[in-house]
């Protein structure tokens, strides 16, 4: 019997695991087309859920400002790219919603919550964000144990300013 590969959640310094995974159009989209810029990797557990639409809407409104600072925001989560496409036109959002319905990007980042608020076997992403340098870098991360909790945006503001 093979073992399962068990990931860890990358450090900052390392470079950002690749992937390719598909938008809300079913356009597979890779990381490594957003070489060159500075990214912000936002995973969230559910697509139209009250906290992941908060925070989504918040880089949605916060995108300009990130922007005009040289950084694309990617939106990932485990929801089919349907679900991910009502999201998206609900909210307006303005960035790229990916879909990891396979679970594999989540596992290779090491973000998997087994059971999503104590809903036995629902796999879904820790509330994550990984901010990249130009050369797919990881400069910050931030894991949360915790579905509710979110991210502290003016810190991933300063981050994506403070790289050059």
């Amino acid at each position: 019997m093979a073992s399962k590969q068990v990931y860890k959640v990358p450090d900052v310094g390392e470079r950002a695991p690749e992937f390719t995974l598909p938008d809300t159009d079913l356009k597979m989209r890779s990381l490594a087309e957003f070489r060159g810029k500075k990214v912000v990797l936002a995973f969230f557990p559910a697509a139209l859920s009250p906290v992941c639409t908060k925070e989504m809407c918040t880089f949605r409104d916060h995108f300009a400002e990130l922007s005009k600072a040289g950084a694309e925001v990617i939106g990932i989560s485990v929801d089919g790219p349907f679900a991910n496409k009502q999201f998206k036109e609900v909210h307006n959002l303005n960035f790229p919603l990916l879909s990891d319905y396979g679970r594999e990007v989540i596992s290779r980042y090491g973000i998997v919550m087994e059971d999503l608020l104590h809903v036995k076997g629902y796999r879904a992403a820790k509330r994550s964000v990984f901010v990249l340098d130009r050369n797919g870098v990881i400069r910050y991360r931030w894991v949360s144990d915790n579905p509710l909790v979110e991210p502290d945006y003016e810190e991933v503001k300063r981050v994506i300013k403070g790289i050059p």
